[in-house]
Formats: C-alpha cells, structure tokens, sequence
C-alpha cells in the first residue's frame, strides 16, 4: 500500500462527475504487480487481489463488486478510507509489531540470542525484562498491565516461551518473538498458506473434516478410526480427493458440508487421558494456556475433528491441513468460535457455528502447558 502511494498509482481520481480520493485502477494495479515482480503472471495477481479483498484489506470503492475485476475500475485499501476493520486480533498484532520495531531499533536492546538446554535461540528476552522495558518506555503504567500485554501477545502467537511451555509470567522464564516482523515478504507467500499439500500416508491419519458429498441437511463432523475402508483414502492427495465423491472439479461452486462418504462413520474413543471440567480449565492457576488460531478453509476444508462437549476437545488433525498450519494440536479445548464463547456448547453445535461461518475461521483454544 505505502509502495502504491509513493508510485503514485493510489490517488484522487474523477469519475462520472464524482472524485474517489485515494483509490486505484484495478487494470493499472495488476501491471504494477507484474511489473514489480510481485506476481508472474495477470492470473496470479488477480488471485492476490482477491485474496486481499477476502480479508477485508481491499475494496471496491462503491462496494458494488465483491471481486477484484483486472478491468478499469477503482479499488481502495481499507486502511484508505477508514473502513479496516480493527479487531481485537489485529490490534493485538499490531501492538506486538510495534513493541518489535521499538526494540530492534535500539542500540542496547534486550532482544538478544540466549541459550537454554544447549540451544540457542533468536529475539529472546525475560519475562520480568520485557515488564521492566514496557513501563520505562511508557507502554503500560504497572507491572500488571504489563503481564496481561505479554499474556495477549503470547496468546495470539507473537511471543512464546521457547520450549513451548509456560504461558508469561514476571520472571525470569526465557521468551522470544515468535514472528519476525522485519523478514521481507512476498505478496505470493498469502497464496501459499492454503496450497495443496500431500496427505499422510499414515492409515492412522484421520482424513477429517472432508467437504465430499454436499448435502446441507448434514453438518456433523465424522472422524474415523484405522479401519480397511480408510486405508483406501490414505494414498489420496488433497487435491484429488473430490474423485471420491464423483466430482472432477478440484474445487466447489457450493459450499459443501464436511463429511466423509458413510463407510467412515465412526466415533473413535476420546483422545483425552481424562475427563476434564470447565471449571478445571478456568480456575486461577490453572496448567492451561490459551491461544487464538486463525484458520483459512481450502477447497478440501479446515481439517479437523471436533467431540465431547462442555467443553470440547479438538479429537484429531489433519497432518497436512490448513489446521495444522496453524498449531492446532490434538487435546486442545475450543473456547470460542469467530468470537463466540463455546465452553458450553456440545460438538454439534460447535460444527454448526462452524459450518455457517465465514471461511477464515478463528479459534481460540485452551492447550496444557504440562
């Protein structure tokens, strides 16, 4: 956006007696990214632009086209016209990127590599480190503030604790950003995250959250346990996997439920060693952390399966799904579903929040520390 303001390609711009401040040619916009080496060819542009308008970056300037056209019509960022909207995610990142950029830009800056266990890691600090930097730069006015800053930051995947075991603490527990918010990017990776990946040739991989045979009537997840029927679907790439329900197409024009065909109906026995109780995952100190995932759907589906109730578990992950990109694991609780609390909820109704959902799907889950 800032490259397109300074090429001057994002500008006031007069049609049908009526001026758009700050927007771009959709046609002009595909030549740059081509031009730029951004995109190799118009059809891969066009799916970047459209990937920015899924998600609410981008937009027609009078909203009467839901997508991007390579044709002489006039887009606008968001961020242009005051239309993006700030969640409460991307607050939270964009605070984190901030705080990053602050701390790298100093010359003794507490971003340093650190050993622990004999291995070294990059863009560590301390815990009671962070706190004291966060209240002498003005960020926060207490230590508590600042514990519930680096709680939400850790929550959302910005920081971690490096092994992966603590949630943040004011101590000395060893921490490091997660993201690197100087690594230059590539329009191109946004088409990456949800590129076709190859399956498990496991027959104990669970193959779950498939969209085959559309029926709307049908919203259940199924998950499925090593059986012969599976074995014949775990040789079958993602891409190809639609063959199973008499589709050629790769992709659906309808929005399809998740299912499996009815041999693999079956409810394996719950991966969790023990009952567990919403008041155990809620009560103060409890060996819980919380994390939010955000999950966009490919044209197979989320790939995960989700049982129990009161609260839920997620049951099983699809090693290659765009799930598991993201880090939801196995014996993880669902607390909320695109903002809507669930602790509560039973799988089916959790599958339909799911199922009537947007595309981008984002959960926040409750993981053990332990």
């Amino acid at each position: 956006r800032l490259r397109l303001h300074d090429g001057k390609l994002i500008k006031d711009r007069r049609y049908h007696l009526r001026t758009y401040p700050n927007c771009f040619v959709a046609k002009e916009l595909t030549d740059w990214l081509i031009d730029h080496k951004e995109a190799p060819d118009r059809e891969t542009g066009i799916r970047l632009m459209q990937k920015l308008m899924d998600h609410y970056i981008i937009h027609h300037v009078c909203d009467e086209h839901s997508d991007y056209k390579d044709a002489k019509l006039l887009y606008r960022f968001r961020k242009d016209d005051g239309t993006f909207p700030l969640s409460k995610d991307v607050k939270v990142f964009m605070r984190g990127q901030s705080i990053y950029e602050k701390l790298v830009s100093v010359e003794e800056s507490i971003l340093k590599v650190r050993e622990e266990n004999s291995v070294k890691y990059q863009r560590t600090f301390l815990g009671s480190e962070m706190i004291d930097w966060l209240i002498q730069e003005g960020e926060v006015e207490n230590r508590q503030e600042a514990v519930e800053l680096g709680r939400a930051l850790l929550e959302h995947g910005i920081i971690q604790h490096v092994s992966n075991r603590h949630h943040f603490f004011d101590s000395d527990i060893l921490y490091q950003f997660w993201i690197n918010f100087r690594r230059r990017r590539r329009l191109t990776e946004l088409l990456n995250e949800n590129s076709s990946r190859a399956l498990s040739e496991s027959p104990d991989s669970p193959f779950c959250l498939r969209k085959l045979n559309p029926d709307p009537g049908n919203t259940s997840f199924l998950s499925v346990q090593t059986n012969k029927e599976i074995k014949v679907v775990s040789a079958v790439r993602r891409s190809s996997i639609t063959s199973l329900s008499g589709n050629s197409n790769a992709y659906f024009s309808a929005p399809p439920t998740l299912v499996f065909p009815p041999v693999a109906e079956c409810n394996p026995k719950s991966v969790l060693k023990r009952p567990v109780t919403n008041e155990e995952l809620l009560s103060p100190g409890a060996p819980y952390v919380k994390k939010t995932l955000t999950i966009v759907g490919d044209a197979v589906g989320w790939g995960f399966v989700v049982r129990g109730g009161r609260p839920c578990h997620i049951q099983a992950v699809d090693p290659g799904g765009p799930a598991a990109a993201a880090g939801m694991k196995v014996c993880q609780f669902v607390f909320s579903v695109n903002g809507v609390y669930v602790l509560h909820l039973d799988y089916q109704t959790i599958s339909s929040l799911i199922m009537t959902g947007p595309r981008t799907l984002v959960m926040e889950v409750m993981e053990a520390t332990e």
